[in-house]
């Protein structure tokens, strides 16, 4: 999967800015990751700014990489 790019931004990255930086996921799927990042593992990558979002890419794609197929 070629989700990462090679424009790699510095810092934590908007949530509305994602996919300036990256394939994958698209904005729904960010949503759902985002909306269920305290079931899924992914509240580590997600800081909340008052109603901002902000996503350590760092974090994301270690977490993206941890995770195995059931």
């Amino acid at each position: 999967m070629t989700s990462r790019s090679n424009n790699q931004p510095r810092g934590d990255v908007p949530a509305t800015r994602w996919n300036d930086y990256y394939d994958w996921p698209p904005p729904g799927g960010l949503r759902h990751i985002i909306f269920h990042a305290d079931q899924n593992g992914f509240a580590s990558a997600i800081k909340r700014v008052g109603r901002r979002v902000l996503i350590d890419p760092e974090k994301f794609w270690q977490i993206v990489d941890g995770q195995t197929a059931e």
